[in-house]
């Protein structure tokens, strides 16, 4: 690190994470399916549009990790997108750290999510993540990272990582996930984007 005048060693100043908020509406029979991708580095898999296509959903999110941000414009071409910055991804104004997304049915809040790409160590909700997700009052944190899809509970939330939708890490499936909301229910699934078949862990 650089010095001062004094010679003291000049420390970075931690950047304030980016917040926003949106709300999104039901459809007129209460269901809702969100399209959920991440770690795409640039480099989303070939199939990845068709699979969205086939999914036909509301809206799409991202959970960080994007790479180059026309990765969000081709996704924006399919439904509307909803994106956080992963730990790859430069600051940029278009794209915030953390996305509190609140799902209406009429006047009912039927679902309110935090979105954001680090959120959880192994099966576990990091403590940070479980204030944040808190104080917004989420039930469900929407996360990225480790590629490796994955669907828990911890501290009375709900877990879900899509897993990766970019290039191969080890062995991992190259996956995409849904979360569809009814009157009735709400499920999450992974979708392997090689096969279009939902995928279960082996």
């Amino acid at each position: 690190m650089p010095d001062d005048a004094s010679g003291a060693t000049l420390r970075p100043v931690p950047r304030k994470p980016v917040s926003s908020k949106a709300t999104v509406r039901a459809r007129p029979d209460g269901k809702f399916r969100f399209a959920v991708v991440a770690d795409t580095h640039s480099k989303p898999h070939p199939a990845t549009a068709q699979r969205i296509r086939e999914l036909d959903p509301d809206v799409i999110l991202h959970a960080g990790d994007i790479g180059e941000l026309d990765v969000l414009d081709q996704l924006a071409e399919l439904a509307p997108v909803f994106a956080v910055r992963g730990n790859i991804d430069a600051p940029t104004n278009r794209v915030p750290d953390i996305v509190t997304l609140e799902l209406m049915d009429g006047e009912r809040m039927k679902l309110r999510l935090l979105l954001l790409h680090i959120a959880v160590y192994g099966p576990k909700l990091r403590a940070e993540v479980a204030r944040l997700a808190t104080s917004e009052r989420a039930s469900l944190v929407v996360c990225g990272h480790s590629h490796v899809p994955f669907i828990g509970r911890d501290r009375g939330f709900t877990l879900f990582n899509p897993g990766s939708i970019g290039p191969r890490r080890f062995q991992l499936p190259i996956m995409l996930g849904t979360i569809d909301i009814s009157r009735e229910s709400a499920r999450l699934t992974h979708i392997d984007c090689e096969t279009g078949k939902t995928w279960l862990p082996p």
